[in-house]
């Protein structure tokens, strides 16, 4: 990995591009991040940084505060990991500016959660005939098996269950823009998780052609 970095999505809008053209654009808060400590092989095993971000919080444990102090600074919401090409020393920052436009990068965060769910509205199933003696109920899983043969549910089967709330990656988006004074990248398209997300943002592993 060469360049990564953590963000907050702020929410989505739409630039117009020098043809004319309307883009929609997820505005990603993306760093600065802190570096506040780096392993090595000697140490550690493996070479990476540890750098933080986010708004500054107290509520961290003991071990998270020593990395904090040991580093001298003040203790973040979000410590993350990565193998990140340059020298940094401890107390950097990392900005929005390691990335340029038109770079193509993969987007990481956690889902909107909807709680437990039904098939329609997990799987985007169909409703059952609303006539012929289907109901009370028409949003239901329907049949899920033959009884005598196999007289079970094969599995991943489209049943009811916990919908969202994962970490989900979406691969190759490009950046738009990038404004380095703010710390703002403009990604084309949507990324996982609501307003507010915590997003991991990482040069991409696939490359188009």
């Amino acid at each position: 990995m060469s360049k990564a970095i953590i963000g907050k999505k702020i929410g989505m809008t739409q630039v117009f591009a020098e043809d004319g053209k309307v883009i929609p654009v997820t505005v990603v808060e993306a760093g600065p991040m802190v570096v506040v400590r780096k392993k090595t092989v000697e140490t550690d095993g493996y070479n990476t940084y540890v750098v933080a971000f986010g708004k500054k919080t107290k509520n961290v444990t003991k071990p998270m505060k020593g990395v904090y102090d040991k580093a001298k600074v003040e203790p973040m919401k979000v410590l993350k990991e990565f193998d990140l090409d340059g020298e940094y020393e401890i107390g950097n920052e990392i900005k929005a500016n390691i990335f340029s436009e038109n770079d193509k990068v993969d987007v990481s965060g956690m889902t909107k959660g909807h709680g437990f769910s039904g098939v329609i509205k997990r799987w985007n199933a169909h409703r059952l005939k609303m006539t012929h003696g289907t109901g009370p109920v028409h949003r239901e899983v329907g049949s899920l098996s033959a009884n005598s043969s196999p007289s079970r549910v094969f599995k991943n089967k489209h049943m009811p269950g916990q919908y969202g709330n994962e970490k989900v990656t979406i691969q190759n988006l490009e950046i738009v823009k990038v404004d380095a004074d703010r710390n703002l990248l403009l990604i084309k398209g949507n990324v996982p998780g609501a307003k507010g997300a915590i997003l991991t943002i990482k040069e991409s592993v696939k490359k188009a052609k």
